[in-house]
C-alpha cells in the first residue's frame, strides 16, 4: 500500500517518519481541492505515530481526536478518510449512520461496526502473513500436485516404507527408532513393533527396486514438465477441505445471524467439516492446494492477536451520514426517538468501550472515528451534546467550482479522462479530449449543480457518459482510428440540458 513502501513500518502498522505535509501530498495525488480536509486528517494520523513513541505511563490517556466532516454529497469526504487508511495500511470501515434506523429497530447492533472492522482487520493481516508464507509452501503444493499426477510415487511414502524396514515408526512429529535425533525432529528409543502386527493392504502390493527407480524417474520428468507449465491443462481430481468456523463466544453472539453461524461450525466440527471431491485443472489445483496449504500454516491465533492489537491501535470507523440521526428543531415524533437512541448507541463505541467479537475482546478507545454529513437540514448541534463533544474536530468541505472539476477530469492518478481514454483502448479507438471541451464539461457541472441539487463531483460522471454515449455503444466500428472530443461535440451532446433547465432532473 501507499507508504509501506517509502517508510519503514513503525508501531502497530503505522508508517514511521510519514510527516504532515507528505500525508497531504499524496492525498493531493487522488484528491483535488479540500487543503483544510486533508490537513486535519494528516494531524490525526501523524498524532497517532507520536501517541506510539510516548512514555508508556501517558500513551493510554492520550485519545484520538475524532473528526467530524460536514459538507454537500461528492465533494470527497469519504474518499478523503479511504485514501488516508489505505495510506497508513490501517483496517477500515465505512458505515451509514442510517443503517441503524430501520423499522422495527433503535439503533440495533450497532457494535456490529466493531466486529465488521475487526474482520476487514483479521482478513488484513492474514493476508500478509500468508504472502510471507508463499514461497515456502511452493514446494508443498509442488510434490501435493506430483502426488495426485503420478499417485504412489510420494517421496514421503518411500520415506516410511524405508523407515518401517529399519524399525522406525513416525507418531506425528515424534519418531521412534534406533536414532535419538534426526533433524529438527525427536526420535524415542521404544521397542521395535511386531512385524507381524501390521500387514500392508492388498491395494498396495510392494514394488521392486527398478519399479521403485523408474516411479521415481517418472516424478521427476513429470517435476520438469511441471516447472515449465507443460502441464496447466491437464486434469486431476482433488479433495477440497473446508475447515469449521466456530465462534468461541457463541453464547455471547448479540444477533441471530452470528448465533446461527456459530451453530453451524459447532455441527461442521462434529461432522469432522465438509469434504468434496471435484474434477479440476493442474492450474486450478495449484490455486486449491495453495490455499489449503496456506491455511494449514498460518498461525490463526497469532494473526487474530495481531489484527486486535492493528485495530485498537490504528483502526479507522468512517461514519457516513451521521447528519440523517440528528434531531434538528426539537421535534418529538417517534423517528425523532429513534434516531436520538441511535445517537445513544454510538456514544460508548465513540467513547471508548469494549466489544465482544469472535477474535476476543477489542477496546474502541484508540480508534479513529471520521463522522461525515452534508448537514443541509440539521446542524452539528442538533446532535446530542455529549456525541458532539466526542467530534472535537470539525472541518467544512467546500463546494467544487469549475476549477476543480477541471482538475477532478485530468489531474488525479485515477482522472475519468484517463479512465475513458484506457476503455475505449480496450476497442482499439484512440480518444482525445480537448482542452476546450475539458473545460467546457467543467463549467456545465458548476452550471448544473448550482442550479439542481449539488451532487459534487458525482455529476461529472453521467455528463460524461452522456457525452460517450454513442461513441461507446458503436466503439466496434471507430477501431482503428482517434477520436478528438471537441467543445463543439459537447455542446452537441448536451445541448437539450443547457436549453432547457427543466431537463436537469435527468442528470443524476
Amino acid at each position: 500500500m501507499d507508504g509501506h513502501t517509502e517508510n519503514s513500518a513503525g508501531p502497530a502498522g503505522i508508517p514511521d517518519g510519514l510527516t504532515p505535509a507528505q500525508i497531504v501530498e499524496k492525498l493531493d495525488g487522488y484528491i483535488i481541492g479540500q487543503q483544510k480536509a486533508k490537513r486535519f486528517v494528516a494531524v490525526a494520523l501523524r498524532n497517532r505515530q507520536r501517541r506510539i513513541k510516548l512514555p508508556e505511563e501517558i500513551r493510554d490517556e492520550v485519545a484520538p481526536k475524532n473528526i467530524l466532516m460536514m459538507g454537500p454529497t461528492g465533494v470527497g469526504k469519504t474518499e478523503i478518510a479511504r485514501r488516508l487508511a489505505k495510506l497508513c495500511g490501517a483496517p477500515f470501515l465505512k458505515v451509514e449512520a442510517t443503517k441503524y434506523t430501520e423499522v422495527g429497530y433503535v439503533g440495533r447492533d450497532v457494535e456490529s461496526m466493531i466486529r465488521d472492522l475487526m474482520a476487514v482487520g483479521y482478513n488484513m493481516v492474514k493476508a500478509e502473513m500468508q504472502e510471507t508464507l508463499r514461497e515456502k509452501c511452493v514446494p508443498m503444493v509442488e510434490e501435493q500436485l506430483l502426488d495426485l499426477l503420478l499417485p504412489g510415487s510420494s517421496a514421503k511414502k518411500a520415506r516410511h516404507e524405508d523407515d518401517a524396514k529399519r524399525g522406525v515408526r513416525v507418531l506425528g512429529n515424534i519418531f521412534t527408532g534406533e536414532s535419538p535425533v534426526q533433524g529438527g525432529v525427536i526420535r524415542l528409543d521404544i521397542p521395535k513393533p511386531d512385524p507381524s502386527a501390521s500387514q500392508e493392504k492388498a491395494s498396495e502390493p510392494d514394488l521392486s527396486e527398478p519399479e521403485k527407480e523408474s516411479l521415481a524417474s517418472t516424478r521427476e520428468k513429470l517435476r520438469a514438465l511441471l516447472r515449465e507449465g507443460k502441464l496447466e491443462e491437464r486434469e486431476v481430481e482433488v479433495t477440497v477441505h473446508r475447515q469449521p468456523s466456530l465462534s468461541m463466544n457463541m453464547m455471547g453472539a448479540s444477533n441471530p445471524e452470528e448465533l446461527e453461524e456459530s451453530i453451524m461450525g459447532l455441527q461442521e466440527l462434529l461432522s469432522g467439516g465438509k469434504t468434496k471431491r471435484k474434477s479440476v485443472t493442474v492450474r486450478e489445483a495449484r490455486q486449491i492446494l495453495m490455499a489449503e496449504t496456506l491455511d494449514r500454516n498460518t498461525d490463526s491465533d497469532k494473526v487474530a492477536d495481531e489484527a486486535r492489537r492493528r485495530v485498537e491501535q490504528s483502526g479507522i470507523v468512517f461514519i457516513d451520514e451521521i447528519d440523517k440521526i440528528a434531531t434538528h428543531g426539537g421535534e418529538g415524533d417517534r423517528q425523532a426517538v429513534s434516531r436520538e437512541g441511535v445517537q445513544r448507541d454510538i456514544l460508548p463505541i465513540v467513547e471508548g468501550s469494549d466489544v465482544n467479537t469472535k477474535w476476543g475482546v477489542v477496546n474502541t478507545t484508540h480508534i479513529l472515528f471520521i463522522g461525515a454529513g452534508a448537514f443541509s437540514v440539521s446542524a452539528p448541534s442538533d446532535l446530542i451534546p455529549e456525541l458532539q463533544g466526542r467530534f472535537p474536530l470539525r472541518v467544512e468541505l467546500e463546494a467544487l467550482k469549475k476549477e476543480d472539476f477541471k482538475r477532478i477530469l485530468t489531474e488525479p492518478k485515477n482522472a475519468l479522462v484517463k479512465q475513458y481514454e484506457a476503455l475505449l483502448a480496450t476497442e482499439g479507438v484512440t480518444l482525445r479530449f480537448s482542452e476546450e471541451a475539458v473545460d467546457r464539461m467543467s463549467f456545465i457541472a458548476e452550471d448544473v449543480n448550482s442550479h439542481a441539487e449539488n451532487i459534487g463531483a458525482r455529476r461529472l460522471h453521467t455528463i460524461m457518459e452522456t457525452v460517450l454515449e454513442e461513441l461507446s455503444f458503436d466503439a466496434d466500428r471507430h477501431k482503428g482510428e482517434t477520436i478528438t472530443i471537441s467543445s463543439s461535440y459537447v455542446d452537441e451532446k448536451l445541448s437539450g440540458i443547457m436549453q432547457n433547465q427543466n431537463l436537469e432532473r435527468y442528470i443524476l
